[in-house]
């Protein structure tokens, strides 16, 4: 996708998508020929942001590998509301896998296709925050180390929402989840655990590395696309709001994910083989506190200063990894 310049108003409906946008710069959900890799009728929750971010993404690499892609999915919320036995909504070639080793059957599946000699077929593999930074963190970093030709995409709701919302790796600190219940002195999850899984890949020095969020559709897509015709291991982080894990609004799942971007907690960046080459600006810099309103999770954090301080600090933190702000940005 090439960098036209678009601007709000052009962008704002589909229907201006296609009236006011050269062709060849429309996102691939504003034309009628994408894919529908995930068809309508599957079991999501209102206002799943996995649902949204599999379906654009799926849709991209398609477009971009001419409807060429093989698809490995880990267990998980996606696999779960998918495919309830005996139906599936994939309109594309899917295999499951089981929770840890998605990562290695894509490998399979990669090495399987490169001695057919058909390497124009390109192979994704996909699972959540719980699949991926904990399950499978071995097979995924013996895929990253082989620099085996996939790209892992993982849709991170930041917590096991599939089996009942159970912290995983990925929790942010403070937040409220089945197995850390806000009690105590500091409530919610610990916040010196976890794993910063991007990193944890540019440590790897990977072909490519990069977050998106579904709050910001035309990024996401080209990061997919870009993703999808480079080759060796790349890496994907999509952050997706799940409103029942999150407390959120169905209706805000998009307001939400910008929020998270807009505060810093989500820099949206690439790196390639282990260094940064970009970082998305943030034009209109939100203070923590309007994110972890939009959710139930931080309820209590609003009774717990000295935890909103440690959030904020993280927040200013990636600002300053990431350079982040705007040269005239400034906190709302």
């Amino acid at each position: 996708m090439s960098a036209q310049r678009i601007r709000f108003f052009q962008t704002g409906t589909l229907t201006v998508n296609n009236r006011l946008l050269d062709e060849e710069n429309r996102t691939v959900q504003a034309t009628i020929d994408r894919s529908n890799s995930i068809d309508s009728g599957h079991r999501a929750c209102q206002g799943c942001g996995e649902a949204l971010a599999a379906r654009w993404a799926m849709d991209a690499a398609m477009r971009a590998s001419g409807n060429q892609i093989v698809v490995a999915n880990a267990t998980g919320c996606l696999e779960v509301f998918t495919t309830p036995y005996p139906e599936s909504a994939w309109r594309i070639p899917w295999i499951h896998s089981l929770f840890g080793n998605a990562a290695a059957v894509a490998s399979g599946i990669s090495a399987a296709l490169k001695a057919q000699g058909r390497e124009s077929v390109r192979v994704i593999a996909q699972g959540g925050d719980g699949g991926t930074a904990d399950i499978g963190m071995g097979c995924l970093s013996g895929m990253f180390e082989r620099n085996d030709d996939v790209l892992y995409i993982c849709y991170d709701n930041q917590a096991y929402m599939n089996t009942g919302v159970q912290r995983s790796s990925a929790t942010p600190g403070g937040a409220r989840t089945a197995t850390t219940m806000p009690v105590g002195d500091e409530p919610g999850a610990d916040f010196n655990k976890g794993k910063n899984v991007p990193l944890i890949a540019m440590a790897h020095q990977i072909p490519y590395v990069a977050t998106a969020s579904i709050s910001n559709l035309r990024d996401l897509e080209a990061k997919v696309e870009k993703a999808t015709l480079l080759k060796g291991a790349r890496y994907l982080q999509i952050l997706v709001p799940c409103p029942l894990g999150w407390g959120s609004e169905p209706s805000h799942t998009i307001s939400v994910a910008r929020a998270a971007v807009q505060c810093g907690l989500w820099p949206l960046f690439e790196a390639e083989h282990g260094e940064l080459v970009s970082a998305s600006k943030i034009y209109r810099p939100l203070a923590v506190e309007e994110y972890l309103r939009l959710q139930k999770r931080f309820a209590h954090i609003f009774k717990h200063p000295e935890q909103l301080e440690r959030i904020q600090n993280i927040a200013n933190r990636n600002i300053k990894k990431f350079n982040l702000l705007d040269a005239e940005g400034e906190y709302e």
